[in-house]
């Protein structure tokens, strides 16, 4: 079956060194950029030929925008999974957050959090493949702005706590020790931004 220039074979084995491809993929994307993938790059991480390669991807693109969500299947997995297992509001939001913390921590992207590298490669640069960052990374600002509305509703929040400020706020502390973390590999951030997270929360739930 061809698409796009692509041979896609659908068995066992090709689906496979699919996943394969997208996991070394998104992992170099994450510390490269996604413009640093190429068809050659990958072979040679994977012990590939090219041609085995471009079978999968039609364009340079295609290979993007395949990264990026298979970037957001690691991240359901890692972050968003375990804090759908607690109840709405307050517990979840602080499992959303913890998850991410850890995910980081943990270095499950050779180069942090893959969805802040590729923010700030393609902030500026229109196409889809922004558009999937853009979308992606709105539905967790969505999703942690949610929980802190039905935490008011519950009153586990004061009522004047503005959940897209909040929301913000709590979002930032997380990039930040990604940030430095990254850059100056300080594993303290990740300490200093939990303290962050239990302070602004707790102000929160005083009305402060």
């Amino acid at each position: 079956m061809k698409k796009k220039g692509a041979v896609l074979y659908h068995t066992p084995k090709a689906a496979k060194t699919r996943k394969e491809i997208l996991a070394a993929a998104a992992d170099i994307a994450s510390a490269e950029g996604l413009e640093g993938l190429s068809i050659g790059r990958l072979a040679r991480e994977l012990n590939l030929s090219k041609t085995g390669v471009f079978s999968h991807f039609g364009s340079k693109e295609e290979l993007q925008v395949a990264a990026v969500n298979r970037a957001k299947e690691v991240f359901l997995e890692e972050v968003a999974k375990p804090a759908l297992q607690e109840p709405r509001g307050l517990p979840r939001l602080r499992v959303m957050l913890e998850s991410w913390l850890g995910y980081v921590e943990r270095s499950v992207f050779r180069g942090g959090c893959f969805f802040a590298a590729a923010s700030l490669e393609f902030d500026s640069r229109p196409g889809r493949v922004q558009d999937e960052v853009v979308a992606l990374t709105k539905a967790w600002m969505d999703a942690l702005r949610n929980e802190i509305v039905r935490a008011k509703a519950q009153k586990e929040f004061a009522s004047g706590v503005i959940p897209a400020q909040l929301a913000f706020e709590l979002h930032a502390y997380v990039q930040e020790a990604n940030w430095a973390y990254k850059l100056f590999g300080d594993k303290t951030a990740f300490s200093r931004a939990r303290r962050a997270i239990v302070g602004r929360m707790e102000s929160a739930s005083r009305g402060q």
